[in-house]
């Protein structure tokens, strides 16, 4: 058998699965394209296993264990991804590069200047203490945690 057969192969099925894990916007395709490459490895790995005549067969133990680390991957990927879709509606990868949580009621609207302590000449008031935005803080998170199932 010629090894060039099986290289052209495992180039092209590289290719693809590198293409689809930087043009994909789907969580899921990516992780289809993941596996393709990983195929490509699996694949590189036994035809030179084959065409080398390894007597301890090395190239299809390796691939053994490439197809069992691709198999952990997979299940973790589609439960990371599972679980952002429920939190987020999406799996959209664009969507998730804002993944830090923020409380509603910690965040002042732009607009509010009521309550920032200053008198306007410069001097802070005691009534900018802080007090009433931990007060806020505990019940927005209190409410945060009652609207989680």
């Amino acid at each position: 058998m010629h090894l060039a057969y099986p290289a052209v192969l495992a180039v092209l099925l590289f290719c693809t699965g590198l293409y689809g894990v930087l043009a994909r916007r789907n969580a899921i395709l990516v992780l289809m394209s993941v596996e393709l490459m990983l195929n490509a490895v699996n694949l590189n790995l036994v035809a030179f296993d084959v065409w080398l005549r390894d007597a301890l067969h090395s190239g299809q133990a390796l691939t053994l264990f490439t197809i069992a680390i691709a198999a952990a991957e997979i299940g973790i990927g589609l439960a990371i991804v599972l679980a952002v879709y429920r939190n987020r509606g999406s799996s959209d990868i664009d969507r998730l590069r804002d993944t830090a949580e923020t409380d509603e009621a910690e965040t002042v609207p732009d607009g509010d200047d009521s309550d920032d302590g200053d008198d306007g000449d410069g001097t802070a008031t005691a009534s900018g203490t802080g007090t009433e935005d931990q007060a806020t803080a505990s019940a927005g998170k209190a409410k945060k945690a009652e609207a989680t199932p």
